[in-house]
Formats: structure tokens, C-alpha cells, sequence
């Protein structure tokens, strides 16, 4: 008893996964029981099978809604290369334009756009080629600054917007296709200055003797709702299945009792 309570302690898998067998006896099994003591056995079941599936298939789809329950792989930038010096280095066409790091916040330039300090995307896209450029081994932490971020794509298809009197209504539900997404992140290296001990550290430097290092990366969507995919149109279609079943039933039972009784006939 004390190893079971050990257990339960030391591995919380054990525990989760305990506390989930006891909800679903507990819930499935409650339910089952009590329908089999009314309406029989079989029926009982199917009728627990029905309301469970029916039940899953609604929370799938407030899951799939939502973007929340059982979740997929989160959206994330991966790189696709990293560029020394020139971009006319890369090997790919659409990054081998030098005058779009000519794009500003307000125009674009070869399809690229400057994002803005102030951007939320670009803080992102800045954090994610840290890791990449970090775990490559190109840079130490503090040994650059990010300089520039440059995006293109990323816009979702179709985009169907109508006006009704004086409000507009954007369907962006609808929009299931995306364009493809890219950002090139601009860093540059620092000089290293020491540091004086009780004084602030210095402010960094940019050596603009040293080759700026260009990281293209490319929007991973990710598949965050496709787990609450599989799970709504799984359990919708098992809970057709059972209502039609019901149905049958239904109908072979209403059938049998309308039919004209037919009198016993009794033997010699």
C-alpha cells in the first residue's frame, strides 16, 4: 500500500492517467448502468455510445473553434539559411535581391516589408533566429544585435469581406489557404569593449567591419487544431452511425407492434 502511494507520488503519469480511468468508469460506466437497468442491455449501450460520441464531437468542435484542448504543433519559424555578407550569396530566388533591404515600414520592396520596432511580429521573428543562430553556433549570446527585420507573404486565401449598410464583415474564417511565409533577420556583430567593474556595462557597438549575417527562415503553420480536427469529424460520423442505428430500431419496433396479431393455434 505504501509503494502504491509512493507511486503515485513520484510518477504523476501514474496519477493522470489513474485519475482519467476512474472519470471514465466512473462517467461511462454510471451513465450504462443506469440505462441498462431501464431500458436493457443492448439498448443501454447504444445509447451510451451515442451520447458519448455525440458528446466528444461537440467538444471537439469548441476545441477545433477555439484552439485549445488537445493541440498540435504551435506555429514556429524554421530557418531555411543563413547568408554571410551578400544575399546574392543565397540559393534562393527570392531572397537574391539586395535593394530590398531598401524596404521601409511603409513601402515594399521586391515583395519585402520592413517591420517596425514596435511590431509584435518582429520581436518574434527576432527571439526565434536567436535560437537558430545560437544552437548553429554562429553567434554567442551578446556577441550581436539584431539590426533589421525584412517580411514577405503570409496572406490567407480567400479573403471574402462584404459590406451590410454601414458594417463590414471580414470572413476570415473561410480563409483555410496561406501564401507562403518568410522573413530574413538582419544581425550584425559587436566589438567587444570590457567592462569596468561598479559601472554600467558599456553600450554595444556594431564592428562595421565584420560581415553581416542574413538568417532566411520560413512560417511553420504548425498543426495546432488538427488533434480537435480528427476527434470532431471522427466522433460526428461514429454518432450518425449510432443514431441511424437507433432509428432502425426504432422503426423495426414501431413496425412489430402495429402488425396484425395472429392468433395461436393450438395443437391436437
Amino acid at each position: 500500500m505504501h509503494a502504491l502511494l509512493l507511486g503515485f507520488g513520484w510518477f504523476p503519469e501514474i496519477k493522470g492517467i489513474t485519475v482519467v480511468l476512474i472519470a471514465v468508469a466512473v462517467m461511462i460506466g454510471g451513465s450504462y448502468l443506469i440505462l441498462a437497468t431501464n431500458v436493457g442491455g443492448r439498448l443501454g449501450f447504444l445509447l451510451t455510445t451515442a451520447a458519448l460520441f455525440g458528446w466528444m464531437a461537440s467538444m471537439g468542435a469548441i476545441w477545433w473553434t477555439y484552439g485549445i484542448g488537445l493541440k498540435g504543433r504551435e506555429p514556429t519559424w524554421k530557418p531555411n539559411e543563413i547568408v554571410t555578407a551578400d544575399l546574392t550569396n543565397s540559393k534562393y530566388d527570392f531572397v537574391r535581391h539586395p535593394e530590398l533591404l531598401q524596404a521601409t515600414v511603409d513601402s515594399r520592396v521586391s515583395g519585402w516589408i520592413k517591420l517596425n520596432e514596435a511590431d509584435p511580429k518582429r520581436g518574434q521573428t527576432v527571439a526565434e533566429a536567436d535560437a537558430i543562430v545560437q544552437t548553429a553556433g554562429v553567434f554567442k549570446v551578446g556577441d550581436y544585435q539584431a539590426v533589421a527585420v525584412y517580411d514577405t507573404g503570409g496572406e490567407r486565401t480567400p479573403n471574402v469581406s462584404f459590406h451590410l449598410g454601414r458594417f463590414k464583415f471580414n470572413m476570415d474564417y473561410v480563409a483555410f489557404f496561406h501564401k507562403p511565409h518568410h522573413a530574413i533577420v538582419v544581425l550584425r556583430p559587436l566589438v567587444k569593449q570590457a567592462t569596468e567593474p561598479g559601472k554600467a556595462p558599456p553600450t554595444p557597438v556594431i564592428d562595421t567591419a565584420a560581415p553581416p549575417r542574413y538568417i532566411v527562415m520560413y512560417r511553420d503553420l504548425g498543426s495546432k487544431r488538427q488533434p480537435a480536427v480528427f476527434i470532431t469529424i471522427g466522433s460526428a460520423i461514429m454518432f450518425g452511425l449510432l443514431c441511424y442505428m437507433l432509428h432502425a430500431r426504432d422503426r423495426l419496433v414501431a413496425a412489430n407492434r402495429s402488425a396484425a396479431l395472429v392468433p395461436a393455434t393450438g395443437g391436437d
